[in-house]
């Protein structure tokens, strides 16, 4: 474990070194930058905006619904028969009883005045703002697979880094070695296909530069898009430091299926105001033919007001099954959470399985590389004794090189692996 510890802190530290020496050259950029700039590029965080928007214009539109409403209507008709005076009133000598026309007409304005709602605005309101609250939280859902998208980028980058490093070690090597060897050719104490070798591999290694090189780049133009920054080649990633491992899940579904649920608690108070009595003011005012007075039969003014009491109580025949249905959505959402949590526990435990596996790997890259370099040091004196072929001590040259690369790779992988269990929990601070 000691050695593990140090391990570690070796490879940070380098990461530190290496990023201060390129500080003055180009921009440094960390992991939470690059979440917090590619959140702000990403298009979906638009509809934050626009779904706050749209329930500012729902609330304003609900709260005029307590503001006098005003209908104006207007009919035109004819009819059969009207009423006949004269069959209900004897005749009178001298005495003419007015006739009602059969064509009729009026001109009508109402006003309503809501007295007496039972809640149903303000519960119209909190249905309105249940629902930007579901759609919010929705987004958030969708918005958080992101942060895994930079993960996997930004992490392969920090790879393509650190193997650069070591690529550069093993050319200082053999750069060191082939000085040597062109001097003892020059003494004649050396073959030139000991030169040539020691050529080639350099070669060789220059090669896997470009290729770490070329991969870098592209994982940079990557990563340039998503965050909406120009990266360039002298752009330089923070080593993420190491995670504590969260015990806990905190995913914003979860709050998205109490959000769901909270819902339908609004909604079903709404049953309860559909069989609940409103009261309202109102006043007519009109003008037709005829009038109030129908008497009359002539073209004038009227109105009319007073309270209105609604009372409807066809909902009580649906109300036990409406208020069943609601409840099984309820439980519908309570399993979906139940699911939701368990399939995470499973990947969590997983991830766990992970992290510990490359722990034990590295300790592992620990020995391989100490006994990789005893024998490099063993090799490089017997070669320049002449006891072990060219050959032979490139070849342990190149297995060291490739234990210290593979360690680098479980180093980064373990990283990642935290940053992955955590993204999973969705403990990410």
């Amino acid at each position: 474990m000691i050695k593990r510890s140090k391990l570690l802190l070796l490879f940070f530290c380098i990461g530190g070194q290496y990023q201060a020496l390129y500080a003055q050259n180009g921009t440094i950029i960390s992991i939470e930058e690059c979440y917090a700039l590619a959140r702000e590029n990403y298009p979906l965080i638009k509809k934050h905006d626009l779904i706050r928007s749209s329930s500012g214009f729902s609330l304003a539109n609900a709260s005029k619904l307590y503001l006098p409403q005003l209908v104006v209507s207007g009919q035109a008709s004819y009819q059969s028969q009207t009423i006949n005076f004269s069959d209900a009133i004897p005749a009178v000598p001298g005495v003419n009883l007015p006739s009602i026309s059969k064509d009729q007409y009026k001109v009508q304005a109402e006003i309503n005045q809501i007295i007496f709602d039972a809640g149903d605005i303000r519960n119209q309101k909190a249905v309105i703002k249940a629902n930007e609250a579901v759609q919010q939280q929705s987004i958030e859902v969708n918005l958080r697979e992101l942060k895994n998208r930079v993960n996997q980028i930004y992490f392969a980058i920090i790879l393509m880094d650190e193997q650069l490093k070591q690529n550069e070690i093993r050319k200082s090597e053999f750069q060191s070695q082939l000085n040597k060897t062109q001097a003892a050719l020059t003494n004649g104490t050396a073959f030139r296909s000991n030169v040539d070798q020691l050529k080639a591999e350099l070669i060789n290694a220059d090669m896997s530069s470009i290729e770490f090189k070329s991969n870098r780049a592209a994982y940079l133009q990557m990563l340039s898009v998503m965050i909406d920054k120009k990266l360039d080649s002298e752009t330089r990633l923070s080593v993420p430091g190491e995670q504590q491992i969260a015990a806990f899940i905190n995913r914003p579904e979860l709050e998205l299926y109490d959000l769901q649920k909270r819902l339908y608690d609004v909604e079903e108070r709404k049953l309860k105001i559909a069989y609940t009595p409103k009261l309202s003011a109102f006043i007519q005012g009109a003008y037709g033919r005829p009038t109030l007075n129908i008497i009359e039969n002539k073209f004038g003014p009227w109105f009319v007001t007073g309270l209105r009491l609604n009372w409807n109580l066809g909902s009580l025949y649906a109300l036990k099954n409406n208020r069943q249905i609601l409840h099984n959505n309820r439980q519908h959402v309570d399993v979906d959470k139940e699911v939701f949590v368990y399939n995470t526990t499973l990947t969590l435990s997983q991830q766990n399985g992970e992290i510990q596996k490359f722990s034990d790997l590295i300790t592992q890259d620990k020995l391989v590389i100490d006994l990789r370099e005893s024998v490099k040091k063993s090799s490089q004196a017997q070669f320049e004794n002449g006891v072990i072929t060219i050959h032979e001590y490139i070849s342990q040259l190149n297995s060291e090189n490739t234990a210290r690369q593979t360690m680098i790779l479980h180093n980064i992988q373990r990283l990642e692996a935290q940053y992955k269990h955590n993204h999973i929990s969705g403990d990410e601070n």
